[in-house]
């Protein structure tokens, strides 16, 4: 028995594991290679977390209680600003550059998280106060990245397997991701970017070197060429999802084809699935206008009788498709809120739809949306009426909103309340 132990004992010392130096031994690894990595996720990273904080502004989350998907933000919601209705591809921009920049990094993300995974495992674990709040702040790091792209990647594919609400997922781990990035990169540029234009100094070890490197099959060069190469691809992939010329190139984008309705343009949810029954869009559907005229109810075809506008305006949508100009016409916003008994100077309005659950099946917007002529309840679309599940009888189109603030369906308007 004790020969046996000895034995086995014997062949695990024997076993490479990656505590063990020796256990890391590709060539390519090293101080320059990360380097050139760490410097393009810093220029990504930066431009992704300032775009994500635009897209989150967008929704005017301190307007009101139901478009505020992280009331606990406190202090965090320090830019939060007025979201305007110009450009009127505002949103459509910030939001493809966020989710197709997201993609295009995948690929320097892994090659950076695999060419410092040696130092995870190095052993001892501790060796100072300041060594561990490293590791501790590299763990964050890490962990905070996975995290933001694991649940950003999986939210443009419409695949909400993660716990609880997407938008407090990724609002909180984007802050502590950030956090973390922010306290690494004040540590390490310095020495990246003298690594770059001096190499390493004579006599300096790289420590992320492989001490006993195999025979190469690739060069270093060669290595950070077919990361380049990966990024491209996913970019000739994704990008497609917000050009129309190029849409059906967007293999891994769950909007890559069109949906059937005027134009035939793109949608998040039929009428089907959001529970929206015929005969509840039928002849007896009435939108309900309420402000200090009290309620006024007009059926489609009194709303079609009323003076018509129309403007040309995208759809974009927080997965980050958009759609090229669709021309809508409708009654402008600021002729309802005149109905409601806001002759002038309209105010926000509550927009309820018919939808009975979900996110923003309720929206608040501001006054300066409501006020904008281009702002409409739209009754068609490219000169067809709406079909059901681009939301007829009548639905929102706000100039610069992200889709869901485009409510479809809808059945009430709530104008001054909050």
């Amino acid at each position: 028995m004790g020969d046996t132990r000895r034995r086995t004992a014997a062949r695990l010392s024997s076993l490479p594991l990656p505590t063990r130096p020796a256990f890391w031994c590709s060539p390519v690894r090293g101080v320059g290679f990360t380097a050139v990595l760490g410097v393009v996720l810093l220029a990504g990273l930066t431009l992704l977390f300032v775009t994500g904080l635009v897209s989150y502004a967008a929704y005017n989350p301190d307007l009101a209680a139901v478009n505020d998907k992280t009331p606990d933000k406190g202090w965090l919601g320090f830019y939060l600003f007025d979201w305007p209705t110009g450009p009127r591809w505002l949103y459509r921009l910030n939001q493809g550059v966020h989710v197709t920049l997201g993609i295009v990094l995948v690929p320097v993300l892994l090659a950076k998280l695999w060419s410092v995974i040696p130092k995870l495992f190095a052993l001892p674990p501790a060796r100072s106060v300041g060594h561990v709040l490293e590791r501790l702040s590299l763990l964050l790091l890490v962990g905070g990245a996975l995290f933001e792209f694991l649940t950003g990647l999986l939210n443009i594919q419409l695949e909400y397997v993660f716990p609880g609400s997407f938008y407090p997922l990724h609002f909180y781990g984007a802050w502590v991701f950030f956090a973390a990035f922010a306290a690494h990169t004040a540590l390490k540029l310095p020495r990246a970017l003298r690594v770059l234009r001096e190499g390493i100094p004579p006599g300096e070890k790289d420590e992320l070197a492989a001490p006993d490197p195999a025979e190469p099959t690739v060069s270093r060069r060669g290595a950070l060429a077919i990361v380049g190469a990966g990024s491209l691809v996913l970019l000739a992939t994704s990008v497609g999802r917000s050009f129309d010329p190029l849409r059906r190139t967007a293999l891994l984008a769950p909007h890559g084809g069109a949906e059937p309705g005027p134009g035939d343009f793109q949608i998040n949810k039929t009428a089907a699935k959001a529970g929206i029954a015929p005969a509840e869009t039928g002849e007896r559907w009435r939108l309900t206008l309420v402000g200090p005229a009290g309620e006024v109810h007009l059926s489609r075809k009194q709303l079609e009788a009323m003076e018509q506008y129309g403007a040309a305006l995208p759809i974009a949508c927080v997965e980050g498709w958009s759609t090229s100009d669709q021309w809508w016409r409708g009654v402008r916003l600021r002729d309802l809120a005149a109905l409601a008994g806001y002759p002038q100077g309209a105010p926000g309005v509550l927009v309820e739809s018919l939808q009975r659950s979900g996110s923003f099946r309720t929206v608040a917007l501001r006054e300066n949306q409501v006020r904008d002529a281009r702002s409409l309840l739209a009754l068609e679309v490219n000169g067809e009426a709406l079909s059901p599940d681009h939301g007829y009888p009548a639905r929102v189109i706000v100039p610069a909103a992200p889709g869901v603030m485009n409510t479809k369906w809808v059945a009430r308007m709530t104008f001054g309340e909050r």
